[in-house]
């Protein structure tokens, strides 16, 4: 029973994390082979029932449906095929190794001893194969002829690794099969130094390749980035000499702002990932480098230097098309922030323009209904005086003692006062019934 409290659920899977995919042991002389597929998330079931059909061949047990690495001999004899799979995030890598050497340098690969059309039905694409012999030191270092002989007369590259533990030369060119070639001159190395070293040097290739894969999308991004920041260019100066423009004009702009906004919004969404991925490939194939821990032989290049000229300027492309399209992105945001608020503060002009127009259209209109209002007043003052003036002469006419058009011109000034008190109450009623 644990003295310590429940553990983890995640506790052993990531305690076992830093031995998953151990290097094989590699004893010397040895052919390896090694290869590295992109593969779908939607065939990686596939993957694993396709690799479970070559040790069902062999009687040998296959891997588990949650395995991401699988390592088996396939046959009893000591010098038997041995194959390694490894699940990567977006790849898979195999690697096969048999002991001893072919009559002819790399004339018969490990990869051959695989049963016929098996390693051609693996799902997914090749993006990195290898060939590699590993063999023991002789008394002489191998001369311009042997190194001809081995990589047909390609340029090669080499060094001294693990502090003169090895010697490796490769020529990073792809052959008639199709296969990169690694020559490891076994001095001093240990049976699992030397599985390290391949796989170290299987996984820069690898790597190498996963990285140069965003140097396509960066060449065909390159001129629809400058088109586009030559138009942003050619916009933002339009802004700059127009102090005053119409609404239309600046509304017609900002729309023109929001298509290459969204253009560079698509380009970024098409090759952020491949980008993101170039960095990170790169710093694994500058950190798998350090490792091999190189000697410089004389009159060749080491990896370091060649990667350094070579891989160094493409990752370089990438993570400058990657930054102009951020910085590019950002640019027509300021530019559409900036021509946002002179459009906001052109129609507030407007807004006041035309509210200042309605204020004066609501003091003529309070003027002519004071002027309505006025003659309102005459008119029914006159009509009542009429009234008045018929009552009178109605009452002389019954016998009364006045004069009606006296009487009519008394009644005019209070009927006027009357209607005016009348029509101010009413006004004043109609202002705190509004509040």
């Amino acid at each position: 029973m644990s003295i310590f409290p429940p553990d983890h659920p995640q506790r052993i899977s990531l305690a076992d994390e830093v031995h998953a995919r151990p290097p094989e042991l590699l004893s010397t002389p040895a052919r390896v082979s090694y290869a590295a597929v992109l593969v779908d998330s939607e065939a990686r079931e596939q993957e694993l029932r396709h690799l479970q059909s070559l040790c069902k061949r062999y009687d040998v047990a296959g891997p588990s449906a949650e395995a991401t690495h699988f390592r088996a001999r396939l046959g009893a004899s000591p010098g038997a095929l041995r194959v390694k799979w490894e699940r990567h995030g977006e790849f898979s890598g195999y690697t096969f190794s048999v002991e001893g050497l072919a009559d002819a340098p790399f004339d018969a690969p490990a990869a051959r001893q695989l049963p016929p059309g098996w390693l051609a039905a693996v799902p997914g694409r090749t993006v990195a194969a290898v060939h590699a012999e590993v063999t023991a030191a002789a008394f002489i270092a191998p001369d311009a002829q042997a190194l001809a002989q081995r990589f047909a007369g390609q340029l090669v590259v080499g060094a001294d690794i693990a502090e003169g533990a090895g010697t490796l030369y490769t020529d990073f060119r792809l052959h008639d099969d199709g296969c990169s070639r690694l020559w490891l001159i076994n001095r001093k190395l240990t049976l699992a130094q030397t599985g390290r070293m391949l796989q170290r040097l299987f996984e820069v290739e690898a790597y190498r390749v996963l990285a140069l894969l965003a140097l396509p999308i960066a060449r065909r991004q390159g001129p629809r980035i400058a088109a586009i920041e030559s138009a942003l260019a050619t916009f933002t100066d339009q802004m700059a000499r127009e102090t005053a423009s119409d609404g239309s004009h600046d509304e017609a702009l900002l729309h023109e702002l929001m298509r290459l906004a969204a253009e560079v919004e698509s380009g970024i969404a098409a090759s952020q990932f491949r980008f993101g991925a170039c960095e990170a490939y790169h710093g694994l194939v500058r950190r798998r480098i350090a490792e091999l821990r190189e000697s410089r032989l004389p009159g060749l290049q080491t990896i370091d230097e060649f990667m350094s000229r070579r891989l160094a300027p493409a990752a370089a492309t990438c993570a400058n098309v990657s930054q102009r399209l951020t910085d590019l992105a950002d640019r027509i945001g300021q530019a559409s922030a900036l021509l946002a608020t002179r459009v906001g503060i052109a129609r507030e002009q407007q807004n006041q323009a035309l509210l200042a127009s309605m204020d004066r259209r609501a003091k003529l209109q309070l003027r002519l209904q004071q002027t309505v209002e006025g003659l309102s007043i005459a008119a029914i003052v006159y009509y009542v005086a009429g009234l008045i003036g018929y009552l009178a002469k109605a009452a002389k006419g019954a016998g009364a003692r006045i004069e009606p058009d006296v009487i009519v011109g008394v009644s005019i000034p209070v009927v006027a006062v009357l209607m005016i008190w009348t029509v101010r109450r009413m006004r004043r009623k109609l202002k705190t019934e509004s509040r």
